[in-house]
């Protein structure tokens, strides 16, 4: 909205050219993602608690977590307030894969919103029956799955590639719809999964989304794409300002969810962050870099299904609770342990993320 506004200004002052510049832009995202959350927060929270919207603990959960019952939930709507403002005042609104990460923010979102109202608000234990929030979710992966088959316009856009790899391009053809689903699904329920300390889930997804946004400013730059030997996915670079927003609004959030927590951030903040992260990596065709530097999520997954699966094939458990956080705090680790060392455990697998650009 602002990029348009200044190229209609530049006829005046050729100042305002400096709009153009995709830094500039991501910085601006992150001061005003950051500035909305920080600013709204507060009021946000007050009225959380005035509605009563409050987290429901479980008893057979660690029995630290029960002094979090009635802590103000929902609080993702803040965090998606922020990224939807940001972006659309930053981004180039005529690039079509700003919509459609915008698009598949929105639906997981809701989604999320849809299942926290009905156990929050209308005391529904179930929420979001499991088969319609699935039903749901895919097809919404689904459907940006098809629409960017469909829109491609170079060869690189639905081929899969391999870190460590020079050379390597494998077209997937209709399977890029496939895996395109999994990774939005599944990295959207595997976030939410992690959601389960103060702060543990919203660090690792800022730390990620900038990663993200380093890469698809250098996939959508023809010439560092080059240098680099990866895909140039044209028009890809644009996404740097929406993690921008991203991470300056899971910054303004962690301010108010930091241990011990003002507020959570709820399905409707987990799914969709999940699912924005998994659509930026299949747009810039690092779906591989994401499951890497998204190592905690992903453990945390493993930890439940292998849990489950367990459970029903032998009646054993191999943790002690499952997500793995639990697991940990059960062991007598207190939790802001936990989730700082998750952190740390972040940073060094984005860091390797990262690296893997140069390792080929």
């Amino acid at each position: 909205m602002l990029l348009w506004l200044a190229e209609q200004l530049q006829e005046l002052n050729s100042g305002f050219f400096v709009f153009q510049y995709l830094t500039l832009r991501a910085i601006l995202s992150v001061m005003t993602a950051l500035g909305i959350s920080l600013l709204l927060g507060p009021w946000m929270i007050r009225k959380l608690n005035q509605l009563q919207i409050g987290q429901a603990v479980r008893d057979d959960g660690p029995q630290s977590h029960l002094t979090k019952s009635g802590t103000p939930t929902m609080g993702g709507t803040l965090i998606l307030a922020a990224i939807f403002i940001s972006s659309l005042l930053w981004s180039d609104l005529a690039n079509r894969y700003v919509w459609v990460v915008l698009a598949v923010t929105a639906v997981f979102g809701a989604v999320g919103w849809v299942d926290d109202y009905r156990k929050v608000v209308q005391k529904n234990s179930r929420g979001l029956p499991a088969r319609w929030k699935y039903f749901w979710q895919s097809v919404a992966g689904i459907g940006a799955a098809v629409f960017l088959y469909l829109t491609a316009t170079t060869a690189v856009e639905t081929q899969l590639f391999l870190p460590f790899l020079k050379n390597f391009a494998l077209e997937l053809g209709i399977f890029y719809i496939v895996l395109s689903y999994f990774v939005v699904v599944g990295a959207s329920n595997a976030v939410n999964l992690t959601d389960g300390l103060d702060g543990l889930a919203i660090m690792p997804s800022v730390m990620v989304a900038a990663a993200l946004g380093a890469i698809a400013y250098v996939t959508g730059h023809y010439e560092f794409a080059q240098y680099l030997h990866i895909a140039h996915v044209p028009g890809s670079g644009e996404l740097v300002v929406f993690c921008a927003a991203l991470c300056g609004a899971g910054l303004g959030f962690l301010w108010f969810n930091t241990y011990p927590a003002q507020v959570f951030m709820g399905d409707v903040g987990a799914l969709s962050l999940g699912a924005a992260l998994g659509i930026i990596a299949v747009i810039i065709r690092h779906e591989v870099v994401f499951f890497i530097m998204g190592g905690v999520f992903v453990m945390e997954t493993i930890s439940v299904i292998l849990q489950v699966g367990s459970y029903k094939l032998t009646g054993r458990r191999i943790f002690r609770m499952a997500p793995l956080h639990h697991h940990f705090e059960l062991k007598g680790w207190p939790e802001p342990r936990v989730i700082v060392r998750f952190w740390i455990i972040t940073v060094m697998l984005v860091l390797f993320g990262l690296a893997t650009l140069k390792l080929r």
